[in-house]
């Protein structure tokens, strides 16, 4: 019961955050006089959307109530969300197949063997929380005091970016890695409402980081995926890696992250 509580205020706070960002402009809407509240207004954007605005007050005020499919839709046009934003308003609504929120099961033997397997390539596993679950040394090379643990307080990716300083120097562009990562796990703790991995994670991140504190409230979803990163190391300097990310099959928040130099190409 109090899961699907706590379920409902994360479905009311995303849509205040979305309809928020918007502007009148944007959508067309006449300017109405002066604004208490930046973006639109509840019933402008009930209006945008073909529903009643009481009702859709009650959604955001996360009352026991369940939208249908077709709302969603209408409500994610008028929001103009992207697709990672769509799918993440589906799950809050209750429309997706949510994760369990029991403690993971370890990993296999053979799944935490795989980083190692993969030296000198910098190699980790993740959980859907951030935990470092497995890793190679050249892991702990890029990313130093990453892997630093005690009994009670595990390693963990999210912990590193916003509260150990050598992440600031080792992440070049640490301001979009931050919010993005942020965003990820924002996504994730929406399928887990109420857990306490995940509260006691942020908890601790917004104590510990003014960022946090600033950017959770603007309700950021994006899924995790591979990219680029630009890394300081101590000797060659800069240098900008690949990464690739792999869901594992059993447990697919865990996921298996695997660095390389990035090269370009010659024509």
């Amino acid at each position: 019961m109090q899961s699907q509580l706590n379920q409902r205020r994360e479905l009311g706070a995303f849509l205040r955050s979305r309809r928020e960002r918007i502007t009148p402009d944007e959508v067309g809407l006449p300017h109405s006089g002066r604004r208490r509240t930046p973006g639109l207004r509840r019933e402008e954007l009930a209006l945008l959307a073909g529903i009643s605005a009481t009702w859709y007050t009650y959604l955001e005020q996360g009352r026991d109530i369940r939208a249908s499919e077709q709302v969603l839709d209408a409500l994610a046009s008028a929001l103009r969300l992207d697709r990672h934003e769509r799918g993440h308003l589906f799950q809050l609504a209750g429309h997706a197949a949510a994760a369990e929120t029991e403690e993971p099961e370890p990993l296999a033997a053979e799944v935490a063997a795989v980083p190692l397997l993969l030296q000198p390539r910098p190699a980790y596993i993740i959980g859907g929380n951030y935990d470092v679950l497995s890793h190679n040394r050249a892991a702990d090379e890029l990313f130093p005091d990453l892997t630093a643990n005690t009994p009670d307080r595990p390693a963990n990716f999210a912990r590193w970016v916003f509260l150990e300083p050598a992440a600031r120097t080792v992440l070049v562009d640490w301001e979009p890695e931050a919010r993005g990562l942020l965003a990820r796990l924002r996504t994730l703790a929406g399928r887990h409402p109420g857990d306490p991995r995940y509260t006691r994670l942020i908890d601790e991140l917004s104590a510990g980081s003014s960022e946090v504190r600033a950017w959770w409230p603007r309700y950021d979803v994006q899924a995790r995926h591979g990219g680029r990163k630009r890394l300081r190391l101590p000797g060659p300097g800069v240098i900008e890696f690949a990464y690739t990310a792999f869901h594992l099959a059993e447990q697919p928040e865990q996921t298996l992250v695997i660095y390389s130099e990035h090269r370009e190409s010659a024509d």
